[in-house]
């Protein structure tokens, strides 16, 4: 015993009932009763035909179980420590007033500037001494050229 389902209302149909449709193409088309093969004839939407199963499942009707909404889980926030700083370094850092933390700030800045300072002192000389040795090479080099080549590119 085969129990089919109706194409427009979503009712069960059961043997010795209904009627199908065929159409040019080939498709098969069950209906429950002249009632929703003509309704399906005239083109008329199943989800805004009150008595159709579609309808109901569109409108929420009949549902027996209420179900509760579901509750989306907040994200949780938690630290992590980062690589080179562990978890207690930053939670002091965090809970530093921030005096002491421009105060912190103020003493790098300075010692990089020192820093600087002292790197480009050194540097200056070290780069006059490149130069005058270069040239007193350059100098002491006399090495005869050769011919000039003739017959342009080979």
């Amino acid at each position: 015993m085969k129990i089919d389902l109706c194409v427009y209302s979503g009712y069960k149909i059961y043997p010795g009932h209904g009627r199908s449709l065929i159409k040019v193409d080939g498709k098969n088309y069950k209906f429950l009763s002249g009632r929703s093969h003509k309704a399906h004839l005239l083109k008329r939407n199943p989800r805004e035909v009150t008595w159709t199963v579609l309808y109901r499942r569109k409108h929420k009707k009949g549902q027996e179980e209420e179900t509760t909404k579901k509750r989306n889980k907040r994200t949780q926030k938690f630290q992590r420590a980062v690589v080179g700083a562990t978890l207690q370094d930053i939670m002091a850092k965090r809970n530093q007033k921030p005096e002491v933390r421009k105060a912190q700030r103020e003493q790098a800045v300075r010692a990089a500037k020192e820093q600087k300072k002292a790197a480009s002192t050194k540097k200056a000389p070290a780069g006059a001494d490149k130069k005058a040795k270069k040239t007193q090479d350059k100098a002491v080099k006399n090495v005869q050229k050769s011919a000039p080549r003739v017959g342009g590119k080979r």
